[in-house]
């Protein structure tokens, strides 16, 4: 009887059980952070691959048994994933505290003008302190330090005083050495004037991402070119730690790290563009390809634009999900599902599954599927769908429909921001209302014409 009902409701759900592939792929994956040592990862990879064995050597038919094997494959390949992962990127990791000479190869050179620094990531080279030497290293300098010819690609040598990666400070706090293992950092410290250039970087080598950073810093002073510099190039060194803090207070944090609010901005910008310049020729627009056009120049923009943020995990993570947002449109497909929620999470997974873990991660994906979940409710579609109405009725309901989505959000990420960064709140969904629709359709499009406007010294006005 049980067995029987538990295949009525597979069979009712059959379309969404593909869903839980990426959470179980995520649950092995945490399951690796999870656990202390290699012993208890092999036993839970072991016991998953026996289940799925177990599950495809009883079944007789019906969903349960397969869907016990798949899940509990996806578990493994998860646990698999991370494990390899981590011994791949293993890299030395400083044993204590030192002071002593380095010498590498810069590999980025971040200026932070809020903190009068400039975070400088290098390849070390050689080494003079005891022990193994760390392979990468993250030194800050003091902005008065800093020498001229720091750049990428440059080899420079200077006196550090370095530190192991930090543990979290207390149980279940950010754990920075964990995400230095990751990323192979092997220490962390402070330099000390002077610092020697001992090779320049090459001739004509730009930072297209530095340069672009500094020219909208230059044009505007204090925090506000520092939030105008981080909507366009992702870079937040410049935003004064006040108005950081507001920001976080306010529940718009999210506006300052380049995610899908950005991409989507500027894909529909462009795509807009295209279509619009594209339809003027009327041979053009009646051989019906213009949409297929435009999604092609739509993806060009969204890679570009994570290539010259950095291409940060969040920032791909979001490319992905708009390349595949314009393929389903492309195919004439329903574009915002949970089956696109779920596919941009698996393939993030695969890539990076140590991503599982950390608030980036969970917030995003969090945030889409409560969005794209509320939405697809019949009830709820029904209050916000299209309806034969006036303009102002229309603007009420639109807003109406923008204030509880993002009760919503902030509802289902409080959880999530409270074990993180030990704060939430519930006002910036009201926040939001003025922040999203005014960054999206008024500051991104401004700045983006002052940008254009200034190759020909015309962007004040912008």
């Amino acid at each position: 009887m049980i067995q029987q009902a538990l295949e009525q409701r597979l069979e009712a759900e059959r379309d969404q059980l593909v869903l839980w592939v990426p959470v179980a792929v995520g649950a092995g994956a945490a399951a690796w952070f999870v656990l202390p040592d290699p012993r208890s990862w092999a036993a839970v990879l072991l016991l998953a691959l026996a289940t799925a064995s177990a599950s495809l050597a009883v079944a007789r038919g019906g969903r349960t048994p397969v869907l016990v094997a798949v899940l509990s494959l996806a578990v493994a390949t998860g646990l698999t994933l991370t494990w390899a992962r981590a011994e791949r990127v293993a890299a030395p990791v400083l044993a204590r505290p030192t002071i002593t000479w380095v010498t590498g190869r810069v590999e980025q050179a971040e200026p932070v003008p809020a903190r009068r620094l400039t975070r400088v990531t290098l390849t070390v080279l050689a080494w003079d302190g005891e022990g193994s030497a760390p392979t990468r290293v993250r030194i800050n300098l003091d902005a008065p330090a800093t020498p001229v010819g720091l750049a990428r690609g440059a080899t420079i040598r200077l006196r550090a005083r370095l530190m192991p990666p930090a543990p979290p400070a207390v149980p279940g706090a950010y754990d920075f050495a964990r995400v230095a293992w990751f990323a192979g950092l092997g220490a962390t410290g402070r330099g000390f004037a002077p610092v020697h250039v001992v090779t320049p970087a090459a001739a004509g080598a730009t930072d297209i991402r530095a340069a672009l950073t500094r020219h909208i810093e230059a044009r505007l002073a204090g925090s506000a070119g520092g939030i105008a510099a981080a909507l366009a190039t992702g870079d937040t060194g410049a935003i004064d730690e006040p108005d950081a803090e507001a920001m976080r207070r306010a529940g718009l944090a999210h506006l300052l790290s380049v995610s899908g609010l950005h991409i989507t901005a500027a894909v529909a910008l462009v795509m807009w563009l295209t279509l619009r310049l594209l339809a003027l020729s009327p041979r053009l627009a009646l051989t019906g390809r213009l949409p297929l056009v435009a999604a092609t120049a739509g993806a060009v923009a969204a890679i570009g634009y994570t290539w010259l943020t950095g291409a940060q995990v969040p920032t791909i993570r979001s490319c992905v999900a708009a390349l595949m947002v314009l393929v389903a449109l492309v195919l004439g497909r329903e574009a915002l599902t949970l089956r696109l929620v779920g596919a941009g999470a698996l393939v993030v997974l695969l890539c990076w599954p140590e991503s599982v873990v950390g608030p980036s991660f969970q917030l995003s994906f969090a945030a889409v599927t409560a969005i794209i979940a509320f939405h697809e409710h019949p009830r709820v579609s029904g209050w916000f769908g299209a309806h034969e109405e006036s303009r102002s009725r229309a603007l009420v309901r639109e807003a109406a429909s923008l204030l509880l989505t993002g009760l919503l959000v902030e509802l289902t990420l409080m959880p999530i921001a409270v074990y993180h960064f030990h704060q939430a709140g519930l006002y910036g969904a009201v926040a939001n209302i003025v922040a999203i629709p005014l960054t999206t359709f008024v500051v991104m499009p401004a700045e983006a014409t002052a940008l254009l406007l200034d190759a020909i010294g015309a962007g004040a006005p912008a």
